[in-house]
């Protein structure tokens, strides 16, 4: 049975390779990240992939179910989860922040994961900030689109 599972699983390099060519882009950087707000139509906390792509930002929900899950939607009714994902082009991206608590007594008392912060334009060109929870890891997200964020 182990065997079985793990020949399902996907070396991570061929899903990041495959993810690219799907999107058409290159993959600049990822982590693992927690949607909290700032955009129209999701409802928060979704965990997902947060994505920096040569053509933007990319929040990507995989969505999943347990059993227990499962048997009470099949029993009750409803809708499996459904995948969610968000893009921000390039273009429309304002500013990326990355925030951290640095002292380590308020880290004590009160433990906050690090905070993505991007400011991007809509296509009304109203201005809006996407705040997703995520790792450290995640400063490579903030370089790679702060090197893509146009320069007035």
């Amino acid at each position: 049975m182990g065997t079985l599972l793990f020949s399902r699983a996907k070396d991570p390099e061929v899903f990041w390779r495959d993810y690219a060519a799907k999107l058409g882009e290159q993959v600049l950087a990822y982590a693992l990240g927690r949607y909290i707000r700032g955009w129209e139509g999701f409802n928060a906390p979704l965990w997902g992939l947060l994505i920096a792509t040569s053509g933007g930002f990319r929040f990507h929900h995989f969505p999943h179910e347990s059993w227990i899950e499962a048997m009470s939607r099949t029993t009750l009714g409803g809708e499996a989860p459904q995948e969610r994902l968000i893009f921000i082009p390039q273009e429309r991206l304002i500013a990326v922040d990355f925030q951290q608590e640095t002292a380590w007594w308020k880290k004590l008392i009160s433990a906050q994961p690090p905070r993505l912060v991007i400011r991007y334009r809509d296509d009304a060109d109203q201005d809006h900030e996407l705040v997703a929870e995520t790792e450290k890891k995640a400063q490579a997200i903030l370089l790679a689109l702060e090197q893509n964020i146009r320069k007035p």
